[in-house]
């Protein structure tokens, strides 16, 4: 297939006012300006007539397929309340490919998304990047697992302490969370020394975390919990991406000089808790002022995933340039989540992951016309 007379936004490689993009298979094979372009037969023609071509909108932080719409209890898996470590979790074991948030996210040219547990627990287990088109959730996956939850602060404070249980309090989080990391530190030197008996099922999944080969995905809202990630991940030697960073942008040097990303929001949901409260959209321009790497998320179901774009686009009304606005839904959502080998932007032998659409995504009233996955044209807007 060839999509051709788009306004094309690589991601990587600034705007082409008018332009193609070719497909092979799964594949995106070129993308280029329309002075260059040259018919193929048999080739699968897209005139899309001026329309805005991106790469498919990634999601860096949802729950989506593991808190289902529609089903309450019955389809809500996101936290297992029962001990507050559990790493040996893994999101795709719960995630339901039928819940319909998959089908808006579609319809919002969305085209993956990082999913997984919640924060109720100190450590809540293993997340998934899989794409948002499918029915098993085995053949949508992009990489897993992809990440390792962990949260601080209000969620797992309530969960375990209105039990009389450990934690509830913030020093104990950190300490569960320490002890923690210290027998997967004595686990990982035993087995890499061969001096461990047999595996263990509990530690095996820190593993790809001490290695850093995914990072720790840490739920913080409030100032004083990122700073004792950030701690705790200077402590390990640790990769960690800060989750919601809803007080980021008052600890903004700090932030930056860890060199740790942030996946900011959802700031499109009252003010629901105390840990909230400083919630704008102001801190996306903030991170971004700074040269903190960042992406946007919706935390769906928070907000809806389906307001993705209008999430980039409240934070590009408050003052974060155009581009970094797209930027925040596409390639530094890729990058953050270790992914931008395969998604994020247009670029010759990445996945053909494509959304198009009638203008800028970020504003209400535009639609989307087309959304494609894996080089196939999954979504297609009526009339």
């Amino acid at each position: 297939m060839v999509i051709i007379n788009g306004k094309i936004f690589s991601m990587e490689g600034g705007i082409i006012e008018c332009g193609y993009v070719r497909t092979k298979g799964k594949i995106i094979e070129k993308v280029g300006d329309m002075s260059f372009y040259k018919e193929m037969k048999e080739e699968e023609v897209l005139n899309v007539k001026g329309a805005w071509v991106l790469p498919g909108l990634i999601e860096a932080h949802a729950h989506i397929g593991i808190t289902e719409e529609k089903w309450g209890i019955i389809g809500d898996d996101c936290n297992e309340e029962t001990m507050p470590v559990t790493a040996t979790l893994r999101a795709i074991d719960a995630v339901n490919p039928m819940d319909p948030a998959f089908h808006d996210a579609i319809e919002a040219g969305i085209t993956s998304v990082m999913t997984g547990p919640g924060s109720a627990n100190v450590v809540g287990g293993q997340f998934v990047f899989m794409k948002t088109q499918g029915r098993c959730v085995d053949d949508m996956i992009v990489k897993h697992p992809a990440a390792m939850k962990v949260a601080f602060g209000e969620n797992p404070k309530t969960a375990y302490g209105d039990k009389g249980e450990l934690p509830s309090t913030r020093m104990g989080i950190a300490a569960l969370l320490r002890k923690t990391l210290m027998q997967a530190q004595q686990y990982k030197y035993e087995k890499e020394s061969g001096k461990l008996e047999r595996e263990d099922f509990e530690m095996e999944p820190w593993i790809p975390v001490l290695r850093r080969e995914i990072p720790m995905k840490v739920h913080a809202h409030r100032a004083d919990d990122i700073l004792t990630a950030i701690r705790i991940a200077q402590e390990f030697l640790l990769d960690i991406t800060i989750d919601h960073g809803t007080e980021s942008h008052l600890i903004v040097d700090k932030i930056q000089s860890s060199g740790f990303p942030v996946i900011a929001g959802t700031d499109l949901t009252s003010r629901s808790k105390i840990e909230v409260q400083n919630m704008n959209f102001k801190t996306n321009k903030i991170l971004h002022e700074a040269g903190i790497l960042f992406a946007i998320t919706t935390d769906h179901p928070v907000a809806l995933i389906q307001y993705l774009p209008l999430c980039a686009g409240l934070a590009v009304k408050y003052g974060l340039p155009v581009e970094e606005g797209l930027k925040a839904i596409t390639i530094n959502a890729a990058r953050i989540c270790h992914v931008d080998d395969r998604v994020g932007s247009l670029k010759k032998g990445k996945d053909a992951d494509i959304a198009i659409f009638t203008g800028n995504p970020m504003e209400t009233f535009t639609k989307t016309l087309y959304t494609m996955i894996d080089g196939e044209i999954i979504y297609k807007a009526e009339g």
